[in-house]
């Protein structure tokens, strides 16, 4: 498959815009301002693109759901927080391809008519941080940001928003109380974004990889991005692969494309050719899978299918010699560490499950803790303010419909299975 997102990113030179418009950059944006908004929206639309920041929501669906009012402001962000343990796809664009997300913002901003876009990022981020900058002012120096862009008469202005550091700011409406200077909390929705959002006007947030399919679909056409994949979840993805492979990184690929092919055709294989015990295909909040769902194609629905989630395409992979209680107990004391603390199920159920699992872990575990997660996890699931306490719950019930064995060896023998 040509390379749509990753193209640029083993060139030492893409993250300026000479080069970048050397090797084609802009042209999509030319032709985008020359284009009736209605027509990008419905392009969008037709090319099947779903958000990649975890949600799969249809993105031009998302886009046509603003006001058509001219005279209300309305804002793009762009979601760059990239918090999900095991998720590293948005980075390599930023650090490598800042302007490939610029001119995808700029695009999308003209689409929806918006005047002011931001890059919210993680505060960790310091290199992407600089270099999105840079990028910025280079865009402003050549007329590709700013007023009346390329001659067009559209303005906007584009900021770099430096995060506080937490897991909850990943979520768009604790993205936006963190931009408006707030404390990072969830909102409650309706209203939702596209209606009330920053500062109480129109807002489109979308991921930095979905942000950056954008100018190919403008250049290439809804048809040759649809023609990527399977029909309900078309287009290139980027799938950041860690854990036990032999060859972990940044792998773009067709969505569709399966686990297996993942791990042992494009990473080598499992390191040392032991074999392989679980997979999470969508960041830790996604529930592991087995060797025997290797050949589900890695898309949305065929994902959930499995009763997974895709998620960010963050494929964690773990060997024989992992030992599952352990691997719960990390993904769940993150949870609990990350937790907002505003509502009470999830600021007091992750604390619960973490606290379970460090005993069985360190083997003080005890009859009946293996049920008291399970029920832990029914008070948790489907009660929360926003999804970060269900993230937690459907890990650990992935680990225990797929485990429970290893969970119960922990509190009979005080004692790994592995």
């Amino acid at each position: 498959m040509e390379k749509v997102l990753l193209k640029n990113i083993d060139k030492p030179d893409a993250y300026k815009i000479d080069a970048y418009i050397r090797y084609g950059g802009y042209k999509a944006l030319e032709t985008a301002l020359k284009s009736d908004r209605d027509h990008l929206i419905q392009l969008v639309k037709d090319s099947g693109l779903r958000g990649r920041g975890g949600a799969g929501f249809s993105t031009g669906l998302k886009w046509s759901f603003i006001p058509k009012d001219p005279t209300i402001p309305k804002y793009l962000c762009c979601n760059a927080d990239e918090g999900e343990p095991g998720t590293f796809k948005d980075r390599g664009i930023m650090d490598n391809d800042p302007h490939l997300l610029i001119e995808g913002m700029i695009i999308s901003s003209f689409a929806i008519g918006a005047g002011t876009a931001y890059i919210y990022i993680r505060g960790e981020f310091v290199f992407g941080i600089r270099r999105l900058q840079a990028a910025i002012d280079e865009a402003y120096a050549k007329g590709f940001l700013g007023k009346n862009i390329l001659g067009s008469g559209f303005n906007l202005d584009m900021y770099v928003h430096s995060g506080f550091g937490a897991y909850i700011c990943g979520e768009e409406t604790a993205l936006l109380e963190s931009i408006e200077g707030y404390r990072a909390q969830p909102r409650k929705k309706p209203p939702f974004p596209a209606l009330a959002g920053l500062y109480g006007k129109p807002t489109v947030i979308n991921n930095v990889e979905t942000l950056s399919c954008i100018p190919a679909i403008v250049e290439k056409g809804a048809k040759w991005f649809s023609s990527i994949g399977p029909a309900k979840s078309p287009g290139p993805k980027i799938f950041c692969v860690s854990g036990h492979v032999k060859k972990p990184g940044l792998y773009e690929l067709p969505m569709g494309t399966t686990i297996r092919d993942i791990v042992y055709n494009h990473c080598g294989g499992i390191l040392g050719d032991k074999k392989l015990k679980a997979v999470i295909p969508g960041g830790v909040s996604a529930p592991m899978l087995t060797g025997k769902d290797l050949d589900t194609p890695m898309d949305f629905d065929s994902i959930a299918a499995k009763g997974s989630m895709l998620g960010s395409g963050a494929v964690i992979v773990m060997d024989e010699t992992t030992c599952i209680v352990k691997m719960s107990y990390i993904i769940n004391r993150f949870f609990s560490h990350e937790s907002c603390g505003k509502c009470t199920p999830c600021r007091e159920g992750t604390s619960w499950l973490t606290n379970v699992l460090g005993r069985m872990e360190h083997g003080e575990g005890r009859p009946g803790d293996v049920e008291l997660l399970e029920s832990l996890c029914g008070n948790i699931f489907g009660r929360t303010f926003c999804p970060l306490g269900d993230g937690a719950v459907m890990a650990l019930r992935g680990a225990l419909k797929n485990f429970r064995h290893e969970f119960q060896h922990h509190v009979d023998k005080k004692a790994c299975l592995v």
